[in-house]
């Protein structure tokens, strides 16, 4: 049994490039995430919802009980994710609240949720978008931008600490420039974040805007800011993806055979 768990560790985690059938898993669930996607786009027109709904069904059922089975195996696996613990229960749990676990709970749960329920919650359906995400373990394009994120989390942390201390700031300031002059429009600091946050990602939609002198002097002063705190993440994310490439591609030595091996 244990050679048998091992064996289907290593090809649902694809330990070994080299591994065929592991790489076929990948593929198949790689295409069954995208023809969920695909069916969730295609639902929303009525005409041809109502025309394959069969086939809808068939979708959804072939791919809870796929996903469902994933899902299962993965928890039986959790002891060799944390191999140091002895505890079978307390790895599962552990296991269960990783991100990726969660991602592939509610990848399946909306389905047992409509089950138990007489209503057709709209969010129940929505919800199956979850699917998507799993994409972050099959894809090795996907996992490198979790990589870079990951590595420059506390840079991209900070970006957004300031965006929203700037938020609250210009929210505040522009409440009180303009909310006697434009009562309806900013009636309090939490509505006027909609116009900060556009004002601040330079989108400016136009349906809120300041009338008064001091109001247009401080959006002006918003905007410029924001031109700046736009492109530092998106600095902070290109450089991570450079360093990340280089890190992949650095040759070593191997101390075995003396190769130069890359990883």
């Amino acid at each position: 049994m244990s050679r048998l768990k091992n064996r289907i560790y290593e090809i649902m985690e694809l330990t070994n490039e080299n591994d065929h059938l592991a790489k076929v898993f990948d593929y198949t669930i790689l295409i069954l995430i995208a023809i969920n996607v695909l069916a969730i786009i295609l639902e929303s027109y009525k005409t041809i919802y109502s025309a394959y709904f069969l086939t809808f069904k068939a979708i959804e059922n072939v791919s809870i009980v796929v996903f469902t089975i994933e899902y299962g195996l993965r928890l039986w696996l959790a002891d060799i994710h944390y191999p140091d613990d002895s505890r079978k229960i307390w790895v599962r749990i552990k296991y269960m609240c990783t991100f990726m676990a969660l991602i592939d709970l509610f990848a399946i749960l909306p389905f047992y949720l409509a089950m138990f329920s007489i209503y057709d919650f709209r969010f129940i359906r929505i919800a199956r978008l979850f699917r998507i995400l799993k994409l972050s373990r099959y894809s090795k394009s996907i996992k490198l931008i979790k990589d870079v994120i990951k590595e420059k989390k506390d840079e991209l942390l900070a970006i957004v600490m300031i965006m929203l201390i700037l938020i609250i700031i210009s929210s505040t300031l522009m409440y009180y420039i303009e909310s006697t002059s434009q009562p309806e429009v900013f009636p309090n600091i939490i509505s006027t974040f909609w116009w900060s946050i556009a004002t601040l990602t330079t989108v400016g939609y136009g349906d809120v805007y300041p009338i008064t002198w001091g109001g247009k002097v401080l959006s002006s002063i918003i905007a410029i800011f924001g031109i700046g705190l736009v492109a530092l993440p998106t600095g902070i994310v290109g450089t991570g993806f450079i360093e990340e490439m280089k890190s992949k591609d650095e040759e070593h030595i191997c101390p075995h055979c003396g190769k130069k091996i890359k990883y």
